[in-house]
């Protein structure tokens, strides 16, 4: 991730003049979900666009083949009709006259413009600039080909940052407290020494102490289930947080605890469509590893798309694999799949909860 201090990020922040506009009245953001916003020159755009497309327009297989995101290119001229919507990125580089470019470097103050020219940094994000739940990025570099190498080397955290912010919005619609089954949480917290946002209509499907395995379950018999799974290993180290080993650990869970038809057909990892993507993330300030495929039942009579997230809790030495799985054939899923993914994330340890925040779950035993 980003080794930035915190007073750097800071200046950074402060040092784009145009975050003045902050003073506006914070409306929400509109738009679909999933459209970033590309104000660029068009024919910067163009020498660039296969980049971009690369990294913000990725493939998912659900099965069916799905974009993260879809770019739209405008010209600056249209801006002032496009200040309200959820994803915004500049594009421009420091050794072009057009007028887009120009707009980034002046919106730049002059540290910030040598950390670039210095290749330091080459993306700046600023969340709510005109907006509320809006996040605007500029990216920058000395020339095209500095761009296009710094967009391909860091697509991980480019693609991060929407997808942090898409997530965060997100949950702010599904969460709801009135909602919420403490119940379900308590018995995790008070059992586990972790918890995580439980809705009405999950079940849990498993509790395995002795295998230190949860399973919980919504829409059983339903056209649409969602399977969420922790599993964790006491005592851990950094070994399984490589490729391999993530792949070893879910395939062997699942087909010990996802089978159907007395046990004669179990989940595994499915390679057929496309390699699992894996990508290190911020997970709750955590470094991890989230891996996102697709899984199928042995016989191949089905399968949908999952996305995991797996880290070491240094706190306590636990390897934590927080998993999402999806199954619902006659739908496309990656609205659901990030449905799950925010699921995921509400996920934490004992550690990480507030006093007050666990005597309010535990509340849930009574």
């Amino acid at each position: 991730m980003k080794n930035i201090s915190t007073f750097l990020l800071l200046l950074l922040i402060l040092s784009i003049s145009l975050f003045s506009a902050c003073t506006n009245s914070y409306k929400p953001a509109i738009g679909n979900e999933d459209d970033i916003i590309v104000i660029a020159d068009s024919l910067l755009y163009l020498e660039i666009e296969a980049e971009m497309l690369h990294v913000f327009e990725r493939v998912i297989y659900t099965p069916q083949p799905e974009n993260l995101f879809n770019m739209k290119r405008e010209n600056l001229e249209n801006l002032n009709n496009l200040k309200n919507r959820k994803n915004i990125i500049f594009l421009g580089t420091l050794d072009s006259d057009d007028n887009i470019s120009n707009y980034i470097k002046n919106a730049l103050d002059s540290s910030v413009t040598k950390l670039v020219k210095n290749d330091e940094e080459f993306f700046f994000n600023k969340n709510d600039l005109w907006a509320k739940d809006q996040l605007v990025m500029f990216i920058t570099a000395n020339s095209i080909d500095e761009l296009k190498k710094n967009i391909l080397k860091g697509n991980e955290e480019l693609l991060y940052s929407f997808r942090k912010i898409s997530n965060s919005r997100l949950f702010s619609k599904l969460y709801n407290p009135q909602y919420e089954n403490k119940k379900i949480e308590a018995e995790l917290l008070s059992k586990y020494n972790w918890s995580m946002y439980i809705q009405p209509a999950v079940e849990l499907a498993i509790s395995d102490l002795a295998n230190n395995f949860v399973w919980l379950r919504s829409g059983r018999n339903t056209p649409v289930e969602r399977w969420v799974f922790v599993h964790w290993i006491e005592s851990a180290n950094a070994k399984y947080l490589n490729n391999d080993s993530l792949i070893n650990i879910r395939n062997k869970v699942t087909k010990k605890y996802f089978t159907i038809a007395q046990d004669s057909i179990c989940v595994d990892i499915s390679f057929g469509m496309s390699k699992p993507m894996v990508s290190k993330v911020n997970f709750n300030e955590h470094y991890a590893l989230m891996s996102q495929g697709f899984w199928k039942f042995s016989d191949k009579s089905g399968g949908g798309p999952f996305i995991s997230y797996s880290y070491l809790d240094e706190n306590t030495g636990r390897f934590y694999m927080i998993d999402a799985s999806i199954y619902a054939p006659k739908y496309y899923k990656k609205k659901l799949i990030q449905q799950a993914d925010v699921i995921l994330t509400s996920f934490r340890t004992s550690d990480e909860l507030s006093e007050e925040r666990k005597v309010e779950i535990l509340d849930g035993l009574d």
